[in-house]
C-alpha cells in the first residue's frame, strides 16, 4: 500500500488536538517532503526517522515520500511526531500492515538508534486518546504518567522494533500496568508548628474554607511565610478531575517530574520574576506560575518588591480563573484558578508599629512603599491581616496549638455546606448567586453600607466582605449571616 494514516497528538497549551500523519509513496526521484506547518524540530525529524528506520533493520524506501501532518493550519513542534512518522513510512512501504492502525495513537521522539525517547505533555494526549477510544503508544519513560488517565490502554515501548513487532503480530505487547509510584502525596507541614498568631490562624482557616485570597502584613520574623506554607494542607483534597488538571499542566510544563500526585500545588516565585514567568508566554506560549498554581496556592512574598506591571497582570486571572496569551499566529488559553496569599512588611525597614520603636521610615517613604500596590489589586484580596510580633517562647510545646488536621476538618465541613448550597466556594459566587445566598436583614444591610462608606470601600470590596461573612457563618454552622460575622469580615478590610 502506498498510503498509510497514523494518529498522533499535537500540544497547544494544555490541550492535545488530534493530528493525522499521512504517508504517501510515489514513483520518481528519491526524496522526502514534510508538510503541514512543521516547526524546526519537526522538520529535522526527517533525518532522525531515516536513521532510526535503517538502524532498526528496515529498508528506507527509495521513492518519492510525502509526509503530511494534518490539519495543515495547526502549528506542530517538538519530536513527539517521530514515532508516528516512522510507522507511517513503514506501513506505506508495506513493511508493516496498515490495517488496524486506526485504533492506535503514537507519541515519541526517536533516537538515531531507533530508541524511543520521552516527551512532554503526555497526560493531555492520554486524556484525549481515552475520549477517542484508541490505544496510546508512548515511550516507556512516559507510561506511568499516561496511566493516570484511568480506563486507557497504554503500550510502553523502548525501541521502534518493539512497536513494529506488535503491529506485525510477531511479538504482541501487553498493556502497561502502572506501579503507582506517582500516587504518593507528601504530608503537609503542620499548622501546630506555628506558635501563637491565633488571629492569623483564624484568617488562614477562613481563607481555606471560602477559597478567599489573603494578604499578611507584619514585621520580619512573625511567621508570615510559615503560615502561608500551611494553607495547602487545610484545603480539601483534589477530586479526580482537579487532580488530572493539575497533572496535565505539570506534564506540559516539564521538566519537573510528576511526583507526589495528587497534591495541591504551592508556588512561591521570587519577587524578581518577570511578567511572562508569572502569567506565561514565550514564542510558543507555555504556562507561568499562576497556571502551575492552578487548584492550589500562589504565594507572593515581599509583595511590594514585585514590579508593579507584573502584579497588575494578576487582576484578570484573579477574577476569571484563566489567562489568555495572544500571539501573532495563535491564542492559547491556560487555566489559572489559584488562591493568592501575599506577604509584605508594613514599611521599607519592616518595623513600623513594632514595640521596639526601631522604625525610622518617614511618612513619604512609607507612602511610596505602599503605593507600589494598586487599589484594584488590593480590592481583589478578601482578607487583609496585620501579623504582629509576639513574645518569644523558645521550646514551647505545640500540643495546645491548632493542628492542620483539626483546621482541615473545619474547612471540609464549611466547604461541604457551600458545595451543597451553591456548588462552589463562597469566593467564586457570582452576583446572581451572591444575592440569593447572602441575604441580609434590612438593618444589617444599612449598617454594612454605612461602614463601607466610613472605610471608603468600593462596591467590589463590599461584595467580598459579604462573601467572607458568609464563610464565617458556614464555619459557625449558621444558616443566616449575623451582625457578628459582618463585623469580623469588616475587620479583615480595616486592618491594613
Amino acid at each position: 500500500m502506498s498510503l498509510a494514516l497514523v494518529h498522533t497528538r499535537a500540544q497547544v497549551g494544555v490541550e492535545a488536538p488530534p493530528v493525522v500523519v499521512e504517508a504517501h509513496l510515489a514513483n520518481g526521484l528519491p526524496a522526502l517532503t514534510l508538510v503541514g506547518l512543521p516547526e524546526t524540530a519537526v522538520r529535522e525529524a526527517k533525518d532522525r526517522v531515516r536513521s532510526a528506520i535503517l538502524t532498526a533493520g528496515f529498508e528506507f524506501p527509495s521513492r518519492r515520500i510525502t509526509l503530511n501532518l494534518a490539519p495543515a493550519d495547526l502549528p506542530k513542534d517538538g519530536g513527539r511526531f517521530d514515532l508516528a512518522l516512522a510507522i507511517g513510512i513503514l506501513a506505506a512501504s508495506g513493511q508493516l500492515p496498515a490495517q488496524g492502525l486506526d485504533g492506535y495513537e503514537c507519541l515519541g521522539e526517536l533516537a538515531l538508534s531507533g530508541a524511543v525517547r520521552a516527551i512532554r505533555g503526555v497526560l493531555p494526549a492520554a486524556l484525549a486518546a481515552r475520549t477517542a477510544g484508541r490505544i496510546l503508544v508512548v515511550p516507556r519513560a512516559n507510561a506511568e504518567e499516561a496511566c493516570l488517565a484511568s480506563g486507557l490502554t497504554v503500550l510502553a515501548v523502548d525501541h521502534l522494533l518493539e512497536l513494529a513487532g506488535h503491529l506485525s503480530g510477531q511479538a504482541p505487547l501487553a498493556p502497561y500496568r502502572p506501579s503507582g509510584l506517582l500516587r504518593t502525596p507528601l504530608p503537609y507541614p503542620d499548622l501546630a508548628e506555628v506558635q501563637g498568631q491565633q488571629a492569623a490562624k483564624r484568617a488562614l482557616v477562613v481563607a481555606a474554607a471560602g477559597a478567599h485570597n489573603l494578604l499578611l502584613a507584619g514585621p520580619p520574623g512573625t511567621g508570615k511565610t510559615l503560615l502561608a506554607s500551611r494553607l495547602p494542607g487545610l484545603l480539601p483534597p483534589l477530586d479526580e478531575e482537579e487532580a488530572l488538571q493539575v497533572a496535565a499542566i505539570h506534564s506540559v510544563a516539564g521538566p519537573e517530574p510528576l511526583e507526589h500526585w495528587p497534591q495541591r500545588p504551592f508556588r512561591q516565585p521570587h519577587h524578581s520574576a518577570s511578567g511572562p514567568a508569572l502569567v506565561g508566554g514565550g514564542s510558543r506560549p507555555g504556562p507561568g506560575e499562576i497556571t502551575l498554581a492552578h487548584r492550589g496556592v500562589l504565594f507572593l512574598d515581599e509583595l511590594p518588591e514585585f514590579d508593579r506591571k507584573v502584579l497588575e497582570v494578576l487582576r484578570e486571572p484573579l477574577e476569571s480563573g484563566e489567562i489568555v496569551i495572544a500571539r501573532a499566529r495563535e491564542r492559547v488559553r491556560f487555566p489559572a484558578r489559584f488562591q493568592l496569599v501575599a506577604a509584605m512588611n508594613p514599611c521599607p525597614c519592616g518595623y513600623l508599629g513594632d514595640p521596639s520603636g526601631r522604625c525610622r521610615c518617614s511618612p513619604e517613604q512609607i507612602q511610596r512603599y505602599r503605593g507600589k500596590l494598586s487599589g484594584p489589586l488590593l480590592d481583589r484580596i478578601d482578607l487583609h491581616l496585620t501579623v504582629a510580633r509576639e513574645h518569644l517562647r523558645l521550646g514551647a510545646s505545640p500540643a495546645a496549638e491548632l493542628t492542620t488536621a483539626e483546621a482541615a476538618r473545619q474547612v471540609a465541613e464549611a466547604r461541604a455546606i457551600q458545595l451543597a448550597r451553591q456548588g462552589r466556594p463562597n469566593a467564586l459566587l457570582g452576583l446572581d448567586q451572591l444575592h440569593q445566598v447572602c441575604v441580609l436583614s434590612e438593618a444589617d444591610q444599612r449598617w454594612l453600607e454605612g461602614a463601607g462608606e466610613r472605610l471608603n470601600l468600593s462596591l467590589r470590596a463590599l461584595h467580598r466582605v459579604v462573601k467572607v461573612a458568609r464563610t464565617l457563618a458556614d464555619l459557625a454552622g449558621q444558616a443566616e449571616i449575623q451582625r457578628a460575622q459582618l463585623a469580623e469580615a469588616l475587620q479583615y478590610r480595616a486592618s491594613h
